[in-house]
């Protein structure tokens, strides 16, 4: 299948420009390996660790390529965006970076450590209701009042070509993958990783990790369509949003097949991940690690060979507060 720009929203050379672009801004992560876990498993893994990335999360790479690819003139204006967390922060940090403004439209539930990082990099928090037409609705707004670019979490080619970046790093890290698990919402990461390795080797494997309480992704790649849902109710709360018009075709066409694992799963892989790799992963960070662990995918015979796994560790940014509350308790 050609990977052309004529059909999606990104390619292998938007993605290297893209590396070009941000090289001197992002932080290149580590990959770090665990014979424990790999005895685990049964398979050896390999754990991308963006939750090191600046802002604590891989969201640093598409923001930073959005923000860089704007003419003078439409930067100074600023940027505007509508996130609960990651998104925010890193769109703040890249703003911040270029001496520009950031408008971050962010839903009342949002988790107060996502929110304290957005204040902590500059951004100009405005609060919304937690629903998704609230934050939209606010979002123009915001624009309209200020002229400022919009910056679509994931949504937006730029962002899927920066994403895409840590797969160009990865395969230099461990050349010798023939799978990847990529934790999956909007769509933004997985397109870019998928778009990425898939041109490099086209044999790997690409698989998605979705919780079952937010198994939108799964219900599209099954209907062949986007498929939203009236309501999420997971534990990780960076894995809530719907695949968009421009992730979905390449979600539909270079992702293999999605596991999607329950909310104990997901807390067991960030207990491993805390106790095992002496990493801290948040939620939606840790649920490749859930879906290699899952029955779904060690019973499948189809997967069966795929041994050299790559699993993106894609944020680290816990609501300690919440924990330290519980304990107390």
């Amino acid at each position: 299948m050609e990977l052309s720009r004529e059909k999606y929203a990104a390619d292998l050379s938007s993605i290297r420009e893209a590396q070009v672009r941000i090289n001197s801004f992002i932080h290149r992560t580590p990959v770090l390996t665990s014979e424990s876990l790999n005895a685990i498993s049964g398979r050896r893994l390999f754990f991308k660790c963006e939750c090191f990335q600046k802002g604590g999360a891989f969201k640093f790479r598409g923001a930073c390529n959005a923000v860089f690819s704007l003419g003078d003139d439409q930067a100074a204006k600023g940027v505007v965006t509508h996130s609960s967390g990651n998104h925010a922060a890193a769109l703040s940090l890249a703003a911040k970076l270029r001496g520009i403004p950031a408008y971050i439209v962010v839903p009342k539930n949002a988790p107060k450590c996502k929110v304290e990082n957005v204040i902590r990099y500059g951004g100009q928090v405005i609060w919304s209701e937690a629903t998704m037409q609230s934050r939209e609705i606010t979002a123009t707004k915001v624009l309209k009042e200020t002229g400022a670019i919009l910056v679509h979490p994931y949504n937006d080619e730029r962002i899927i070509s920066g994403q895409g970046t840590m797969a160009l790093e990865l395969f230099e890290q461990a050349p010798q993958l023939d799978a990847i698990i990529v934790p999956i919402s909007g769509g933004g990461l997985i397109s870019g990783v998928a778009l990425a390795a898939k041109s490099i080797n086209p044999s790997i494997r690409v698989f998605a990790a979705e919780p079952k309480g937010a198994n939108d992704a799964a219900q599209s790649k099954a209907a062949g369509r986007i498929v939203t849902l009236p309501e999420t109710n997971t534990i990780a709360d960076g894995l809530r949003a719907f695949l968009g018009e421009l992730t979905w075709p390449i979600v539909r066409d270079f992702v293999d097949d999605i596991i999607t694992v329950d909310d104990m799963e997901i807390i067991e892989a960030m207990r491993l991940c805390y106790e095992v790799l002496k990493v801290a992963v948040e939620p939606s960070g840790c649920i490749g690690l859930a879906a290699v662990l899952s029955d779904s995918f060690r019973n499948n015979h189809a997967w069966k060979d795929h041994n050299q796994i790559g699993i993106i560790l894609s944020g680290g940014n816990v609501d300690l507060g919440v924990v330290w509350d519980s304990l107390r308790k």
